[in-house]
């Protein structure tokens, strides 16, 4: 029977969970409050630094570089240096801007990951800013390499969420919000490629409130998709479609994403907010706290960091 325990609280909107092994902690961010975090779980101490007035909505670690991370600023990529203790932040370089920027001053990135060989995949989207359900598909799922070429992959994204890479079946998993569905893609890791979209998993099909957003895979090919305000996260068959194997029922209603880590990968950190929504604010420090959940039964793959 799995566990739960609050590891972090208070976040505005808890997101991007990265499990960084080589210094065993968690890097996620505050898109609300236009933060980045880190959890170190030796000491439970939680360190927090501002890149405000830009939001960021991920932060990745580069690899054989220490203290320098990929992170989102709105609408762009940006390299920062940060020592993970301090409220101190610097840009050192500014990489490239989204191409949805041309079509709306609310172009922003959003969800991102690097597959296995340390490119990076961001999404992008033009969030309607009075009602999120109401976006127009005018967003991207970009990839940016180590030649800092930004290239649009998928196109026509409301909400840009949640990426999984399963490279033994070749296959890409990605969420696109508001349609409620986790998509799969044929996948070519060499020449950074996909094809062949189909619908994986309907949310709709098995009664599931809320909306798919962030996604990670375990070390079995099974996916971990948070649900947004559906107050859980889902196991979903990665071998088989339409196939829900569990559920984790969390506090918090708005669950934002998922991040196995731990010594041996097999705790899972879950990402949640607080934010106001049509009039409804959740209350701390249920919500907007991140929780790690232990006796899942599964493993996580060690999380990849970018390289430059």
């Amino acid at each position: 029977m799995s566990k739960l325990e609050r590891v972090v609280e208070n976040c505005g909107l808890g997101e991007g969970p990265h499990w960084d092994v080589a210094t065993q902690t968690l890097y996620l961010v505050d898109i609300v409050e236009k933060s980045i975090l880190k959890y170190t779980p030796e000491t439970g101490k939680v360190a927090k630094a501002s890149v405000a007035p830009n939001q960021t909505t991920f932060i990745v670690p580069i690899e054989g570089k220490k203290n320098q991370f990929i992170i989102s600023l709105d609408d762009q990529l940006a390299i920062i240096s940060w020592d993970g203790e301090s409220d101190k932040v610097s840009v050192v370089e500014k990489l490239c801007v989204a191409s949805c920027s041309d079509k709306s001053s609310n172009g922003k990135f959003n969800d991102a990951k690097c597959d296995s060989s340390g490119r990076l995949w961001a999404g992008a989207h033009v969030m309607d800013p009075l009602n999120f359900a109401k976006s127009e598909p005018l967003g991207s799922l970009y990839t940016f390499d180590s030649k800092k070429q930004l290239k649009s992959q998928v196109d026509k994204i409301k909400i840009a969420n949640g990426l999984a890479f399963n490279d033994k079946t070749k296959k890409m998993f990605y969420i696109d919000s508001l349609k409620g569905t986790v998509d799969q893609f044929d996948f070519d890791i060499t020449t950074g490629s996909v094809s062949n979209r189909k619908e994986w998993f309907t949310l709709q099909k098995l009664s599931i409130p809320g909306i798919p957003d962030g996604m990670t895979i375990d070390s079995d090919g099974n996916l971990w998709v948070a649900v947004f305000g559906g107050s859980r996260v889902l196991k979903v068959d990665g071998s088989k479609s339409e196939t829900l194997l569990d559920t984790i029922d969390i506090p918090a209603e708005q669950v934002t994403s998922v991040a196995f880590g731990g010594k041996n990968l097999d705790e899972l950190y879950v990402t949640t907010g607080a934010m106001e929504l049509q009039g409804k604010k959740p209350a701390p420090p249920v919500d907007g706290a991140v929780y790690k959940v232990t006796g899942t039964g599964s493993k996580g793959l060690p999380a990849v960091n970018f390289k430059l």
